[in-house]
């Protein structure tokens, strides 16, 4: 990138990353369908690289439908044999049905709370979490309430939801603030934050 701003270490110099850094990173998300996404993306990224799966985003999202949750609980044995030929996404198999599966849980939770947004965001008592962190060294792999919601998402049925893919997730759905101070972004997203 051309500018000086300070950032996020991990925003690099890529500029897929970077935008996606500067524009969607820590933002609250209200939206079902977008909260849909960032948890099959996040999914998908176990053991992966996020660049790798930014990547592929577009093919993900035409490959779910755009991240529609109805359309992919519907997905049968052979939407699961197409999605593991297409080469422009990640093709394991136990993450495509585990994306099925959770689309169907997401649609229960739905119904239980009204929202899948007034759900999730109960693990942060629906404020976002607002961290000053000097270095991304000092920015945990995990918190108690990720670990809360993966507890709770597993037991409703939900899988690649591990501690560290939870609070990846809460970071790109801006339940929490996790841009370094020194970060042009730490500021923007701290006044875009849910109270």
């Amino acid at each position: 990138m051309s500018d000086r701003r300070p950032r996020c270490g991990w925003a690099g110099s890529e500029a897929g990353m970077v935008a996606y850094h500067d524009t969607e990173w820590g933002v609250p998300v209200s939206d079902d369908r977008r909260h849909f996404e960032f948890l099959l993306l996040d999914g998908f990224q176990a053991g992966l690289s996020w660049a790798v799966i930014l990547r592929k985003r577009a093919a993900f999202q035409a490959a779910f439908r755009d991240f529609d949750p109805v359309a992919v609980s519907s997905f049968t044995e052979d939407d699961v044999h197409r999605l593991q030929g297409d080469a422009s996404i990640v093709r394991h198999r136990m993450k495509i049905e585990a994306a099925i599966g959770n689309a169907a849980h997401l649609l229960e939770v739905q119904e239980e709370f009204g929202s899948f947004d007034a759900f999730i965001w109960s693990f942060t008592e629906g404020r976002t979490i607002r961290n000053r962190w000097s270095s991304m060294a000092e920015v945990p792999a995990f918190t108690q309430e990720s670990e809360r919601m993966s507890n709770e998402l597993r037991r409703r049925g939900f899988r690649f939801v591990g501690p560290t893919i939870c609070y990846a997730y809460m970071q790109a759905a801006g339940m929490v603030n996790d841009h370094t101070t020194s970060c042009f972004r730490h500021e923007e997203v701290r006044q875009l934050a849910r109270r």
